[in-house]
């Protein structure tokens, strides 16, 4: 029979040039330098030596070398004998180490991050972190065994259709062996067991089971999950043995009424999720990925987009025990590369392959915003493949893309996909909060037919910096909440959206970036890189999702305040709130989620939110003036960057538009050397997006004052914005 050992223990490491040094599994060598920011975070080929007596087996089993996730390419070798090389950062892959193994051995895997033309992702705004950084597990098996080689399957297949009906479900299980006369396969019921024995033909085994009164997996309601098990057998001896969990579920997206579930309204509202934390990179534990998950259902969430790659097998377990359901992709990401399609089509097939079984999956992201770099018939031509490959090993799910905002509704490549989403970020980057409204509206109109989602939606904000008074783009907590408060309200209109997700629930290293007081981190989170810190705008999307009763005082962080009367604003499930200050009732409101109370401020008060039994308070302070550490770059709000008399009439000025200062020679040469300032410090992939054609529309007709708002004070401070405007006042208009 066959047995797992985790290997993790009792590595060695280093980096070209470095003397080795004990490691032990998971590990990554950019847990420090990924995420403190300058984009130069180590990207090369570094190596992992494990020094192990023969491992215990039989003399007739064989024994697998498997890994986890090795980002993003490596080479496994044995006793100076190749065993494999893999290409992909985010999937399993096993070598079969048998004829190579000695009495004492010598296992070296030489794992390379560094940049290429090949191996996706290349450009895109997460760190690519580098290293062994999940498990490795040795696996000994009869020599007759289920198959562990093709595309890091597990060896079992499982198809549920369930039939509303007659409450009935034709599950087929297939599995693949080396060997064995027949499979036995049987699952566990409610009412028993369902028992099927096999032939194998050419080391394939099919059969069908019918589950009648199914018990069917029914999201964060009921994740009911089935267990089935398939024994390898040879004259009634058990050989080896698989199992799988499986849910049956139906489900399937409406152009009108978003997503269904089991043949009722579900609508699909949560958030995307990144695998890493801070000072750990992506190297997580078990006990990791379960807290992540408990913030998930805190939240109330009924869906995960798992960005931007494939995700730790525990993480997927996880979704199927909670019904969250998942939205599952490669890093086909923001630079489509000519020599990528292969392993593009590796990677998507891998993903199918390990995590077919699952429920909680309920489609196949084919690639995210691949267009920021440009179209190309190359690109229409290999994702078209790529959906094709989809269908072909999986004909009970759906393909999805999720594509930039600036991409044409048009295009072409959009209903490649079976189903489309957009990324959009109006009302963060540029535009108004109401164009996101506008463009569902716009969408929804031109193409009704068609399945829209919200895939990426999200405003960055530092937990340290507050305002009174919040404005786009000054990284505000509060601003944060005007965002997602418009946001969700958007959302709520639009029942034909099949599924929204947040960017993001945490956040998380970005090493290229440089923007609201952090270096190397995308602040759009819910919740900080910590994974513990959860800002005001958590309990919003609490408020609207979660059953849970609470209440929550926004703000605590914001305790000293330099105004007469302040605006206290609580998130609550409760139809009914109360405000109490210094222990005397102010006003109890009635509202839904967002309850909003002016509060007159004299000294230091105790602020209390009260509904029935639930009680949250804090502390604020009267100051004399405002607290700089509370404003990005320590200034002032950057509205009122001059006076009228700062402009003349006839002369060219930061309330020009962007379009018509670049279309003079003198002026577009000012304003380029800024524009390709502010968008490095936004990363590579800004920098990528800056000669979209589309976007440069977009930024055309606004005005470049507007512009530089949005650039932040860190990388255009107000006294550089008065040299700017000065300058452009020389040059006349005509």
């Amino acid at each position: 029979m066959r047995t797992i050992t985790q290997f993790n223990d009792g590595w060695r490491f280093a980096k070209p040039g470095e003397e080795e040094r004990a490691v032990t599994l998971p590990h990554t060598w950019n847990a420090a330098d990924g995420q403190d920011g300058g984009n130069d975070y180590w990207r090369g080929c570094a190596v992992y030596t494990k020094r192990f007596p023969m491992p215990a087996h039989a003399a007739d089993e064989r024994v697998f070398i498997e890994f986890r996730g090795a980002a993003m390419s490596c080479d496994v070798t044995l006793n100076g004998v190749a065993l494999a090389r893999h290409e992909g950062g985010y999937s399993t892959f096993r070598a079969d180490m048998t004829d190579a193994l000695a009495a004492e051995n010598e296992l070296r895997v030489a794992v390379d991050n560094s940049a290429n033309g090949r191996v996706y992702p290349q450009m895109a705004d997460f760190t690519f972190y580098g290293g062994l950084y999940r498990d490795v597990n040795l696996i000994a098996v009869p020599e007759q065994h289920f198959e562990l080689l093709k595309d890091g399957t597990p060896g079992i297949k499982v198809t549920p259709r369930v039939d509303l009906t007659s409450r009935s479900a034709s599950v087929m299980v297939e599995t693949w062996q080396n060997g064995g006369a027949e499979v036995w396969v049987e699952i566990a019921t409610e009412q028993g067991r369902e028992f099927r024995r096999v032939d194998a033909q050419s080391g394939h085994a099919v059969t069908n089971v019918t589950l009648r009164n199914v018990h069917l997996w029914d999201g964060v309601d009921d994740p009911y999950l089935y267990t089935v098990t398939a024994k390898l057998m040879r004259g009634g001896v058990c050989l080896d043995e698989i199992s799988a969990r499986f849910g049956c579920r139906a489900f399937r997206m409406d152009p009108a009424q978003g997503f269904l579930l089991n043949g009722r309204s579900y609508p699909l509202r949560g958030v995307s999720r990144h695998q890493d934390l801070i000072g750990k990179g992506n190297a997580l534990s078990r006990a990791d990925h379960e807290a992540d998950m408990a913030v998930v259902r805190e939240l109330g969430a009924n869906t995960l987009r798992l960005a931007h790659y494939q995700h730790a097998q525990e993480f997927y377990d996880l979704c199927d025990e909670n019904g969250i359901i998942v939205w599952a992709e490669i890093p086909y990401i923001t630079k489509h590369m000519s020599g990528g399609k292969q392993n593009a089509q590796d990677q998507m097939r891998e993903l199918i392959t390990q995590c077919y079984n699952h429920p909680c999956v309920v489609c196949w992201g084919l690639s995210n915003e691949i267009t920021v770099n440009g179209m190309s018939e190359e690109l229409l031509a290999d994702h078209k493949e790529l959906n094709a490959l989809c269908h072909s090993m999986d004909d009970t799910r759906p393909t999805v893309m999720a594509h930039a905002f600036m991409l044409e509704k048009d295009s072409p490549l959009i209903p490649v996909a079976d189903i489309a989403s957009y990324n959009l970020y109006f009302g963060w980057y540029l535009g108004e909060l109401s164009q996101n409204d506008s463009f569902f509206d716009e969408y929804h109109a031109m193409y009704p037919d068609r399945v829209i989602g919200f895939s990426e939606y999200g405003a960055d904000a530092n937990a340290q910096f507050h305002a009174s008074k919040p404005e786009q783009g000054d990284y505000t907590e509060e601003y944060q909440c005007v965002y997602h408060e418009h946001l969700l309200r958007c959302i709520e209109q639009r029942p034909y959206l099949w599924a929204t997700h947040v960017w993001n629930l945490f956040d998380f290293a970005a090493d290229g970036r440089d923007e609201g007081g952090k270096k190397g981190q995308n602040q759009k989170g819910l919740v900080e890189f910590d994974h513990k810190t959860k800002k005001d705008a958590f309990y919003l999307y609490k408020a609207a999702w979660s059953k849970e009763p609470f209440v929550h005082l926004c703000g605590k962080r914001y305790a000293e305040r330099a105004e007469e009367t302040t605006q206290i604003k609580v998130y609550s499930n409760r139809p009914e709130v109360t405000l109490l200050v210094d222990g005397r009732e102010l006003a109890t409101l009635a509202a839904q989620r967002v309850f909003t109370f002016t509060v007159p401020l004299s000294g230091t008060h105790r602020i209390e939110a009260v509904s029935g039994a639930l009680r949250d308070e804090m502390e604020l302070r009267r100051v004399a003036e405002p607290n700089a550490a509370y404003r990005f770059g320590g200034g002032g709000t950057v509205a009122n960057w001059f006076d009228e008399d700062s402009f003349k009439s006839g002369f060219y000025s930061v309330r020009d538009t962007l379009g018509d200062l670049m279309k003079n020679p003198g002026t577009a040469a000012i304003v380029g050397r800024i524009m390709a300032k502010a968008s490095s410090s936004r990363g590579e992939v800004a920098q990528g997006a800056a000669g979209n054609k589309a976007l440069q529309q977009m930024m055309a007709v606004m005005s470049f004052e507007s512009l530089l708002k949005k650039a932040g004070a860190n990388v255009i401070s107000p006294e550089q914005v008065k040299a700017i405007n000065d300058a452009l006042q020389q040059i006349p208009k005509g």
